[in-house]
């Protein structure tokens, strides 16, 4: 059996249709091989990669893609030392479906490695048999982007790359995983500023359903009022806690993070090895404004928050405000 057999290429998802998937690919083991990250000046805002010889070899690979699949448009792409992201627009109803259009790459992928295994691959992960040596071996991550505003967000995503990994080993402390942060009983994992947790004062977000049910009938003092107060304790120096997870609270958040506030931020699943904070975040952890906070371990197959979910982090915040108050409550291990 082949390698590219084993990952069943998220078996039962066809997506043949028109659409827009976002793809990316990872090198066996995360070896550097396809670039070399630049920072000029150690200023982030700088980074580039200078592609390898293998890295200029699978971007003509890519670029090859609509020779066999007509359909198919590359709308975007970004290649860093160990991975390649590329956004690709399905114009018309495909043959086989989006998961035979990155076997084709990955194929084509693995001969151009193949032809160089002796002078790319390090010696642990050499073989004596060249065409059994796979440059991309975990399984592939494709994502249909299908709601408004997704395509722009994930076109800046894959074009921070660079800055984002930069920023990561120029500020490795923020961006390291946690382990051990106990706070009333529960343990979490944690990345960001932990020093967030020695702050004076904390306040939970949470716009309840009655203030949006009344701001839908036409009556929204109560849900502004709770808003603007949430900015306003945030502006007098309180730490706000929350998942966030409302259109409200999404608001709040935003506004509290332009304004530069510091967050401690519940999230509904755990942190994957390489994890990076999304567009909204990862500024304001480099610069040491916020704190994640989750107490799951990662599940790669997540997609959804359920609502038990969304009642247990909301409970989450409130009871970190609470022992926050008494600083015995509170212990890194």
């Amino acid at each position: 059996m082949s390698e590219y057999d084993k990952w069943h290429w998220q078996e039962g998802r066809i997506w043949r249709g028109i659409g827009i998937y976002h793809v990316t690919m990872v090198v066996s083991n995360r070896h550097p091989l396809l670039g070399n990250l630049i920072i000029s000046d150690n200023d982030p805002t700088q980074a580039r990669v200078d592609r390898t010889e293998l890295g200029e070899a699978i971007i003509k690979n890519m670029f090859q893609i609509p020779d066999y699949h007509p359909e198919v448009e590359i709308v975007q792409f970004c290649l860093m030392p160990d991975h390649i992201h590329v956004i690709l627009h399905v114009k018309r109803t495909m043959p086989k479906g989006i998961g035979s259009v990155v076997r084709g790459f990955w194929q084509g992928a693995k001969k151009t490695a193949d032809l160089q295994a002796s002078s790319i691959f390090p010696n642990n992960i050499r073989s004596d048999n060249p065409e059994r040596i796979p440059i991309f071996t975990e399984k592939p991550f494709i994502r249909p982007l299908s709601h408004k505003g997704q395509l722009q967000t994930m076109i800046r995503y894959i074009q921070m790359n660079p800055q984002r990994l930069a920023t990561k080993l120029l500020m490795p402390g923020f961006f390291r995983v946690q382990e051990g942060i106990e706070i009333a009983g529960r343990m979490y994992r944690g990345i960001g500023n932990a020093e967030l947790l020695q702050a004076s004062q904390y306040a939970p977000v949470h716009v309840r359903w009655t203030m949006v049910d009344e701001a839908e009938h036409g009556d929204n003092k109560r849900l502004r009022d709770y808003m603007n107060g949430c900015v306003i304790n945030a502006r007098n120096g309180i730490v706000m806690v929350s998942p966030f997870i409302s259109q409200q609270e999404k608001a709040v958040m935003d506004v509290l993070i332009k304004e530069k506030h510091p967050i401690i931020y519940i999230a509904d699943n755990g942190f994957r090895d390489y994890y990076k904070p999304g567009d909204g975040l990862f500024d304001a952890v480099a610069e040491g404004r916020v704190l994640i906070l989750s107490p799951w371990e990662y599940d790669a197959q997540k997609r959804h928050v359920t609502r038990a979910e969304c009642v247990a982090m909301n409970q989450m915040a409130e009871q970190i405000c609470d022992a926050l108050g008494s600083p015995n409550d509170i212990r890194k291990k």
